[in-house]
């Protein structure tokens, strides 16, 4: 699976000189997840660093991310596009809760940046990257600006947008040019830690404040609409996939901890307790 080059911060001494035209994605937040499709049709992942060697070694907070792409990735349209799948390496965001409450009813868990196909450290122009993952089903990064000349964008002059994902501003934009540049603009208005922490201790009361029925209700339909029956162990893992994409800062921001296995097996006594209505 190709490395994907770290996004510097607009200030860094590593940002490119930017040339041409310019698009600018909002920047949400989440994790860095990279895939890529083998012969055998199964998907390996990746983050920023490293290939992940198995789903256990997948991020809490990126594991609702990998399931929507496994369920909604288009392989065949996929197979007619590229003689070779293997070749092709998809980098996009896992989108998890560190400080802003996302709508995430409406947020895909996972928006996808960019493609390269063959081990040459390019990437397919920002364009054609959006119109691949549309073609394979999947949900591109939210584009702000396009084809927004390079003279004139001035960071330090920006007014961030709202974000389409929740009412507020963006938590940043990611600045692309078509020779592979970008950049980061974070916005300063959102930062320090998420709020509302949640404070529970031990995995009964945890459960109880995070495990909801609305959460389990959301899954069922999920499963009904597939075709799946709920069942205790479904509706734990996935339910478990949603707490940690959607309450990750308010569960692990700085550097808190929970017993997992404690929480784990309370949630599972909760989607028994929801399974007999």
């Amino acid at each position: 699976m190709q490395q994907y080059p770290p996004i510097p911060a607009i200030d860094d001494e590593a940002v490119p000189e930017f040339a041409g035209h310019l698009w600018l994605l909002e920047a949400v937040e989440g994790s860095l997840l990279r895939f890529r499709i083998g012969e055998s049709g199964a998907i390996r992942f990746g983050g920023e660093q490293r290939v992940y060697r198995d789903d256990d070694a997948i991020p809490r907070q990126c594991r609702r991310a990998v399931r929507h792409v496994r369920e909604r990735l288009d392989r065949a349209a996929l197979r007619d596009a590229v003689d070779d799948v293997s070749s092709v390496t998809f980098v996009g965001w896992a989108t998890h809760r560190e400080r802003i409450d996302y709508d995430w009813d409406r947020l895909p868990p996972f928006l996808g940046a960019d493609v390269s196909a063959g081990d040459a450290d390019t990437f397919r122009p920002p364009a054609a990257a959006e119109a691949i993952f549309d073609r394979l089903g999947l949900d591109p990064a939210n584009a702000v600006e396009r084809e927004l000349h390079s003279r004139d964008f001035d960071p330090e002059r920006y007014r961030f947008p709202e974000s389409a994902w929740y009412d507020g501003a963006a938590a940043g934009v990611v600045i692309r040019d078509k020779r592979g540049g970008r950049a980061l603009l974070r916005n300063p208005e959102i930062s320090g830690e998420s709020e509302n922490p949640i404070d529970a201790e031990g995995g009964d009361s945890l459960a109880a404040a995070v495990a909801t029925d609305r959460r389990f209700e959301r899954v069922a339909t999920r499963l009904e609409e597939c075709g799946q029956a709920p069942t205790v162990d479904e509706l734990r893992e996935r339910v478990l996939e949603d707490v940690y994409r959607e309450e990750h800062g308010r569960l692990f921001g700085g550097g808190r901890a929970i017993d997992e296995s404690a929480f784990r097996t309370a949630v599972a006594r909760q989607a028994q307790r929801f399974l007999r209505g």
